[in-house]
């Protein structure tokens, strides 16, 4: 059959005339004569390949819902897995056009997909990293509560400490969680006030060093640098970085934070530790939320998993650029390139 008879009762249409009238479609589109795919769009046939014209949809598409879908003898629409890659989702649709004729259209649901995984994942790892601060203020009150006056004063005293340390843990974990929240929801607002950033670095920095002032050696550039930009959140940035390169660098040696011009108009900030280092393959993951590389380690530091995850998105919203290099045994260097205000483009 070379014709298709719209539902609506019109003339029927050529099988040219549909391929012409979808051809186009960003939606990949399929139409089906009696178990055989007659017309396929640009979009179908880049997504499933150029061999599926005159193909038995069932063995495209070959998922047990999708053979479902394609037998039923009513319209459907279902979500495949794994049509295009193992992490893919695409949703399929089938409706009819004529007594013979099929049209099946494919979105992509794979974004989606992961929007919502990634959604699951970040709640249940924030629940852990609630629950386990948690559960300890609530196991060692309740061993004082129930010792009550007999309770021994040194083991009540080491009792309210932990306490007081998880507490305290509990806060920085809460405090992260609306950080990232706020970063997050502003990222696709591009900052406009101009900033001062050699100041804000000199001001985060030092801030961050806390008792340890000397430790934190600043080098800024000779000329001042300003940017568009957030000026809480670079401070937030700097200081999480900073504070990283103090918890995890070598106690016996300085943190160094630079700051200078660089190449194509950006400002480059550098912090840099003397410490043990970070294995390559940890790399790639350390800007994941709750992403350690030594769990119990960070935890004992006071670390949330958070940190590099808030900078990141800050970088991002600053439509800057975050390079993180280590070498075991020598230390880590975190280098952040942001935009000058009044610098005109060069080539890289």
């Amino acid at each position: 059959m070379d014709e298709i008879s719209p539902n609506s009762g019109n003339s029927p249409l050529s099988r040219e005339a549909m391929r012409e009238l979808i051809e186009h479609s960003a939606i990949p589109q399929l139409v089906v004569d009696e178990g055989r795919i007659v017309v396929a769009n640009a979009a179908a046939r880049k997504v499933l390949g150029e061999h599926v014209l005159l193909q038995d949809p069932r063995v495209i598409f070959r998922h047990p819902a999708a053979v479902h879908l394609l037998a039923r003898p009513e319209a459907g629409s279902v979500v495949v897995q794994g049509l295009t890659g193992p992490r893919s989702a695409w949703q399929i649709s089938r409706q009819p056009l004529d007594s013979h004729h099929w049209l099946l259209e494919l979105v992509d649901r794979t974004a989606a997909a992961d929007v919502s995984r990634v959604h699951t994942d970040f709640v249940a790892n924030a629940s852990h990293e609630l629950r386990t601060p948690l559960a300890s203020i609530i196991g060692y009150i309740e061993t004082l509560v129930d010792e009550g006056d007999k309770a021994d004063p040194a083991m009540a005293a080491k009792f309210h400490q932990t306490v007081l340390r998880e507490a305290r843990r509990l806060q920085s974990l809460v405090h992260d969680l609306m950080s990232l929240s706020r970063v997050e929801a502003e990222e696709h607002s591009l900052p406009r006030d101009l900033v001062d950033l050699g100041g804000v670095v000199e001001r985060a920095a030092r801030d961050a060093a806390g008792a340890e002032p000397g430790r934190v050696q600043i080098d800024l550039s000779s000329e001042a640098l300003a940017i568009r930009g957030d000026g809480e959140q670079l401070e937030q940035l700097i200081r999480n970085l900073v504070d990283n390169a103090c918890k995890y660098g070598d106690s016996d040696k300085s943190v160094g934070v630079s700051i200078a011009r660089g190449r194509a108009g950006m400002a480059v900030i550098e912090v840099r530790d003397r410490g043990d280092g970070i294995a390559p393959e940890h790399l790639p993951h350390l800007t994941r939320r709750f992403y350690r590389t030594d769990p119990g380690r960070s935890r004992a530091a006071g670390g949330t998993g958070l940190g590099l995850a808030i900078v990141k998105h800050i970088v991002e919203r600053h439509r800057g650029r975050l390079d993180i290099a280590s070498k075991l045994g020598e230390g880590t260097t975190v280098t952040v390139r942001l935009p000058i205000a009044d610098a005109a483009p060069e080539s890289p």
